[in-house]
């Protein structure tokens, strides 16, 4: 992908780089070359008004056409127009640079709507030109076939050119806004497993030290200790107790960031090595009393480790906070399976008289914390003081579905590793979306409409062929032909029908006074010029016949 992306850009780079007067020299020179070798092979061509002067008219129109486009294809048309009063063809070497001046403005930043007009004022002033000038049938037949399909087909393609080249663009600035996005979401999870560790660390070792704490205080009220030992142990209490405010204000640094970015992500990732019981027995060993019960049923089989862990962390946390805030207390723990789901209730005492909070006023963001791991699990989490003492509540189902949330704010069912601005209803995915509509529609309308002009010409062309083929008359018929003969006489031998495009010079040839000419084909050829037959009639009798080379 990195290989074609850089060949396609290497591509557009080298075209970039050569000038626009380059460029447009180079367009002037192959148009010049075509059009002088259509000089050539006409030479009863005018140099002035067939070669020198659409040479000078090209030559400004090209480079014109960056500031006035709709102009450009003016000057040009008007070219082709020239035809038009040609006496020989209505053809000349002017409508590839019409062609070539449509496709260029499809690539341009004019409107549907401009250009549309502006190839209805072409057509109207080619049409207008053809009724001054009263040309022939085949030269109405140029003006309403060619040169709409010199200016309409190639305008298409130029669209799609456009609409394609910006598809792919626009595909190339997505791979880029992921490739940056994918930057920054790998980062983000490096900053979240980095929290995640902080955040472990925190509840674990803020745990120990509560308990060692706890166990400071014990030791300070025993009798046998002096009063330098039970200064120490003091000292050692409120350090331990400094060391759990530091490590709750840096981790809360931590987590702050993390509220932030508004992604907490699942810290739970599996069942603790160690169960709610050996928890509480190490707390009992530390001095708290603690009394854990199961009530209900007992636990499923099928607990989820998610569920589990959350249990564990809610007891952690409130045996910690007990040993914090409320030393010497009676802590009461109650774990109940219930009709699919876990409720664990903990409750603690007042504090023992004579005990002091280890640091008063202190925390909250263990809490914080704690609900939003009973979150993860799709549960719920109360908080709040309970008769003189504090009472924590956390209600979890025993089965974690699909559709948890993944975090604070987050819908149920979200990715929390998907791309950001991948989702259907970004920006970038509206954009390329609409490109590629684009795209499609004007890659239908480059072959659509071309094909519906094809099929006009088609049709137009063969009822051409059948008037031609259906006005012939042998040539052996027609010197059989007398005159003074009654058209009746001869009438079976006459085609269907007379020869409907007759020119000009030949309607204009003397005949005798007061006849009727009537003109046939001297031969079915489609391609090449036949001779004429002219017959005049003076009421139904022969009078004069005659041969108008072809």
């Amino acid at each position: 992908m990195t290989g074609g992306r850089g060949a396609a850009t290497g591509r557009l780079g080298t075209w970039a780089a050569v000038g626009p007067a380059v460029r447009d020299t180079a367009l002037w020179g192959a148009l010049a070359a075509f059009t002088l070798a259509w000089f050539v092979g006409h030479p009863d061509s005018s140099v002035a008004l067939e070669l020198v002067l659409p040479l000078l008219v090209l030559a400004v129109a090209i480079p014109g056409r960056r500031r006035w486009p709709v102009a450009a294809v003016f000057a040009v048309n008007a070219l082709c127009a020239l035809g038009l009063a040609h006496p020989a063809t209505p053809a000349n070497a002017y409508v590839l640079a019409l062609a070539v001046l449509a496709c260029l403005l499809g690539t341009g930043p004019t409107t549907t709507r401009s250009t549309l007009l502006t190839f209805g004022g072409c057509l109207a002033l080619d049409l207008a030109l053809c009724a001054v000038l009263g040309v022939e049938a085949v030269w109405w037949y140029w003006t309403l076939t060619i040169l709409p399909l010199a200016l309409v087909v190639p305008w298409l393609f130029g669209r799609y050119w456009q609409a394609q080249l910006a598809l792919v663009r626009g595909g190339w600035q997505r791979a880029q806004l992921l490739e940056r996005q994918q930057r920054l979401v790998a980062e983000q999870a490096r900053l979240r497993e980095r929290t995640r560790i902080a955040a472990d660390t925190h509840d674990f070792l803020g745990h120990e030290l509560s308990l060692i704490a706890l166990r400071a205080g014990a030791l300070e009220l025993s009798p046998t200790l002096s009063g330098r030992d039970r200064e120490d142990l003091g000292e050692l209490r409120a350090a331990v107790a400094d060391a759990v405010g530091h490590l709750r204000d840096t981790v809360g640094v931590l987590r702050e960031d993390e509220d932030e970015d508004g992604d907490e992500g699942d810290r739970d990732g599996g069942p603790t090595a160690e169960s709610v019981e050996e928890l509480v027995d190490r707390a009992r060993d530390s001095g708290v009393a603690v009394d854990l019960r199961r009530e209900g049923s007992p636990a499923p089989p099928g607990l989820s480790p998610l569920v589990e862990r959350a249990v564990y962390r809610v007891v952690r946390e409130s045996l910690t906070n007990a040993a914090k805030h409320a030393p010497g207390a009676a802590v009461r723990v109650r774990i109940t399976h219930s009709g699919g789901r876990t409720e664990v209730r903990v409750t603690n005492s007042a504090a023992a008289a004579g005990e002091l909070s280890a640091r008063p006023g202190s925390g909250g963001r263990g809490l914080a914390g704690l609900r939003e791991r009973v979150q993860v699990v799709g549960g719920s989490l109360r908080a709040a003081p309970h008769e003189q003492g504090f009472e924590v509540v956390a209600t979890m189902p025993d089965q974690v579905g699909p559709d948890r949330p993944t975090g604070p704010g987050r819908e149920p069912g979200a990715d929390a590793g998907a791309v950001p601005g991948a989702d259907a209803g970004s920006e970038s995915v509206r954009q390329l979306t609409a490109a590629r509509r684009r795209t499609r529609l004007r890659f239908a309308a480059a072959f659509v409409v071309p094909g519906g002009f094809g099929l006009i010409t088609l049709v137009s062309a063969a009822y051409a062929a059948f008037q031609l083929a259906t006005c012939v008359l042998r040539p052996a018929d027609f010197a059989d032909l007398q005159l003074g003969q009654n058209r009746a006489e001869f009438a079976n031998v006459l085609p269907a029908r007379q020869f409907p495009y007759a020119s000009g010079a030949a309607k204009a040839r003397p005949r005798p006074p007061g006849t009727v000419c009537e003109f046939y084909r001297s031969g079915g050829s489609l391609l090449d010029q036949v001779d004429l037959y002219r017959l005049c009639y003076a009421g139904p009798r022969l009078v004069a016949k005659d041969v108008i080379p072809g």
